[in-house]
């Protein structure tokens, strides 16, 4: 037996943007990044920012778990590889914070605060987008609270969200 890992890295893609803003489309830009970087991405799909993330993710072949809140499996064009209908409605929070090894955070709204908090308390890094408005863009600066629980690694284009994921070792042979 090896001591190879077989588990690819996973990155939750969090948040909210809506579709023709700068945000949507790195959210898109970064579920192809993700995909193409052999990272599997975790997405609600709920949002038009993080359904574009996996919709791009799957388009470039890669791996897309959605955890969504209700207990029936969702359309046949809902755009992952693997679904989990968990049935806990915003308690489904929690199993996004916890199901990747770090959180994209784009835009956001009440339930990607929940996220985030819970990302946080669970030691999970953080990779906000900036400059392109909403919640993400305050996080840098204002962390969830003052333990310093992981890293908040903010991005403002895909190359810099490449950056912040070699530095967090997920992107493995290179």
């Amino acid at each position: 037996m090896s001591n190879t890992s077989i588990r690819k890295p996973q990155v939750c893609v969090l948040g909210s943007a809506e579709p023709g803003s700068r945000a949507y489309e790195l959210a898109g830009q970064a579920g192809s990044l993700l995909a193409t970087l052999g990272i599997t991405v975790v997405s609600g799909c709920g949002s038009p920012a993080t359904r574009v993330a996996a919709e791009r993710a799957v388009a470039a072949g890669g791996l897309v778990l959605s955890i969504v809140p209700p207990d029936e499996m969702p359309p046949p064009d809902w755009p992952a590889t693997v679904v989990l209908p968990c049935g806990m409605g915003d308690a489904r929070n929690l199993l996004m914070a916890l199901a990747g090894d770090a959180c994209i955070v784009i835009g956001g709204r009440a339930g990607t605060i929940s996220e985030v908090c819970l990302a946080w308390l669970h030691k999970r890094p953080l990779l906000p987008l900036v400059g392109c408005g909403g919640w993400s863009d305050s996080l840098p600066a204002n962390p969830p609270d003052e333990r310093q629980n992981s890293p908040i690694l903010p991005w403002r284009t895909v190359a810099e969200l490449e950056d912040q994921l070699r530095q967090l070792k997920l992107v493995h042979g290179s």
